[in-house]
């Protein structure tokens, strides 16, 4: 099949038409032309106005599956992901059983040369990511895995993280981390602030993510490797990470599309969609994360998916799980942070950053490439609906609302995605 897309903005670094709009005919999942004609083409798109970019990739989605496919399973994932604008996404291990060895990675990944969605394995760093017990990084990376993490825990044990950075130097592996102590996050529900107090839940001080991100840049300065913090929310937490930057330490951050634009004010009504981990946080820490990705600080963004069962989302708060689902309104997320932030370094930020981080090949926009691409269309209205929700969960805070913003077409493994 031939499909014209007619007059995107290209936005891919390594294309010699990078940022040039041009008409770009595909077909049979390669890029056959790129230039000023009119293509001949049994579909044509107008993408005047749109970004063609590199397919979207996520670094850092939770999936159910092995063991909670009630809450996501891999085909799911993908339908949510193809809709959202995403060709690939690296999901978490915490599964059960946890991605830690050569089955679980190859169970995750065995499908990818004919997924229109490639989902890639981020394999545990510790055993059952209780932070105990290194896992055999060498054989998980021989086997497929991106890079090594304990996902939604943070890597609490010093002497393990430690390990894990010289560990992982033998292959140039990546070390990703969610800072968070704890202890001092224990029973807490959302930011300790002033909202906090006046709704009576227990806070979640900034200080739990601080003190975390201080004490694992040192010992990424004593133990060289490559560190990457998933999540980030907190102003001194952006700052503690440029600084580290300036001192040449090979440390990198991810923010989700929701923290950069929310904040705890959202919570007043108890709505538990908005119980989030990290925290949704003050505008003083909006401020700083947008500062953090105009200067390069924070080097990609993330859609935080994170699917939970009505049984553990739609409770009283204090009892609710954390999490929102995010891979199909990230592209709203886009359109909304383009106020403050270049749209086409957003747009670099996932298609091109989380690639750079896991070395992995950045699709060209180029003729004769392989087409591995996502059309974004900034202007684009639409209703997230029960209807066209593909993830098996729904929490969601933006389910039955309007939103500004949406991937209209992914192309990957010779496969289409379009609008309809």
């Amino acid at each position: 099949m031939k499909i014209l897309l007619q007059s995107p903005r290209i936005v891919n670094t390594s294309s010699p038409f990078h940022l040039k709009k041009k008409n770009v005919l595909i077909v049979n999942g390669r890029i056959a032309e790129i230039g000023d004609k009119n293509f001949t083409a049994d579909k044509v798109i107008d993408a005047d106005g749109m970004i063609l970019s590199a397919g979207w990739f996520d670094l850092g989605t939770f999936v159910g599956d092995p063991g909670l496919e009630h809450r996501e399973d891999l085909i799911s994932l993908a339908r949510a992901a193809a809709n959202g604008g995403f060709t690939e996404v690296a999901v978490l291990p915490n599964t059960h059983p946890t991605v830690q060895t050569k089955n679980e990675v190859s169970y995750i990944t065995q499908n990818n040369d004919t997924r229109m969605v490639q989902i890639h394995a981020l394999a545990a760093v510790s055993k059952n990511c209780k932070g105990e017990e290194l896992t055999d990084m060498i054989d998980l990376n021989e086997a497929g895995a991106v890079a090594f993490t304990d996902g939604l825990k943070q890597l609490w044990h010093t002497d393990i993280f430690l390990k894990s950075l010289q560990y992982l130097q033998k292959f140039n592996g990546l070390l990703i981390d969610h800072p968070e102590d704890l202890w001092l996050n224990l029973f807490g529900q959302m930011h300790e602030g002033p909202q906090s107090a006046s709704l009576g839940l227990k806070g979640m001080p900034r200080i739990a993510e601080e003190i975390s991100v201080s004490r694992s840049l040192q010992l990424l300065e004593y133990a060289g490797g490559r560190l990457h913090f998933s999540r980030i929310s907190s102003a001194k937490s952006v700052n503690l990470i440029r600084q580290a930057k300036k001192k040449g330490l090979n440390v990198s951050c991810d923010v989700t599309g929701y923290q950069a634009l929310l904040t705890d004010e959202q919570l007043a009504t108890f709505d538990t969609n908005y119980k989030t981990n990290p925290p949704l946080r003050e505008a003083e820490d909006i401020d700083a994360l947008i500062k953090g990705l105009n200067d390069g600080t924070i080097d990609s963004i993330c859609s935080g998916h994170i699917p939970v069962d009505d049984e553990s989302k739609f409770l009283e708060f204090d009892q609710a799980d954390f999490g929102i689902i995010n891979l199909q309104t990230f592209g709203s997320q886009l359109s909304l942070l383009a106020a403050e932030v270049k749209l086409e370094d957003l747009i670099l930020k996932v298609a091109e950053a989380p690639r750079q981080l896991l070395s992995l090949e950045i699709p060209k926009i180029d003729i004769e490439e392989k087409a591995n691409l996502t059309l974004f269309d900034p202007s684009y209205t639409w209703e997230f609906k029960t209807e066209n929700n593909f993830s098996k969960s729904k929490n969601s805070p933006w389910l039955g609302k309007k939103l500004k913003g949406k991937a209209v077409a992914v192309f990957n493994n010779g496969k289409a995605r379009l609008e309809d």
